[in-house]
């Protein structure tokens, strides 16, 4: 960890010394990443889509469990009618045959319950950073773009931390460019996506 924190100073000097032979006094300018991302409207809209699709794999999956549950009941019914003395010996084999089979298909739902699980997990992950790389990516085209705009040669974020979750930036005097991207990235949010004070 220890050198990982070293490369990263070794690499914001380095790039701060270049910066500086290229002009005479570099532009320094920060942006609080998680504040932008956590007040654009899409990531809103972005984490609804998230929980809808959790909601529906849930209601999915509490099917599934019930199935399991009637299942797992009707097999333990089946072994204790195999083993009813008052029936005859013929009767206890075939109540015995369809206790094996119900077996097999209280696995195959066992099998498939684990199955859907993991897909469904699979399958949200993998929506979620889907959505989150395409957010973040949206947010640094404003900052990229208002950054050649204003000459900045650097724009550090504010939220990023070290491994042991301290800021990385302890203190900066650059310009704050976070209102104004968090403004122009919710410039054309829809009607009523946006508390009143966030426009």
């Amino acid at each position: 960890m220890k050198r990982v924190l070293k490369n990263l100073a070794k690499s914001v000097c380095l790039a701060v010394l270049l910066a500086g032979s290229a002009q005479a006094q570099p532009r320094i300018a920060v942006v609080d990443m998680k504040k932008a991302f956590d007040a654009y409207y899409k990531t809103k809209q972005a984490e609804a889509q998230i929980k809808e699709r959790a909601a529906d794999s849930d209601k999915v999956y509490k099917g599934m469990i019930e199935d399991y549950k009637k299942a797992n009941e009707d097999y333990r019914k089946l072994i204790e009618g195999s083993n009813d003395q008052a029936v005859s010996s013929d009767e206890r084999d075939r109540r015995k045959k369809s206790a094996e089979a119900k077996l097999l298909e209280l696995q195959e739902i066992e099998k498939s319950v684990k199955q859907f699980e993991q897909q469904a997990r699979t399958s949200i992950g993998e929506m979620e950073k889907r959505m989150r790389d395409k957010i973040v990516g949206e947010i640094r085209e404003v900052v990229n773009a208002r950054s050649r705009a204003a000459n900045y040669s650097l724009v550090f974020d504010l939220a990023a931390v070290t491994p042991y979750q301290t800021p990385i930036i302890l203190y900066s005097s650059g310009d704050d460019l976070t209102d104004a991207v968090i403004k122009e990235i919710n410039a054309n949010a829809p009607p009523g996506s946006l508390p009143a004070d966030a426009r």
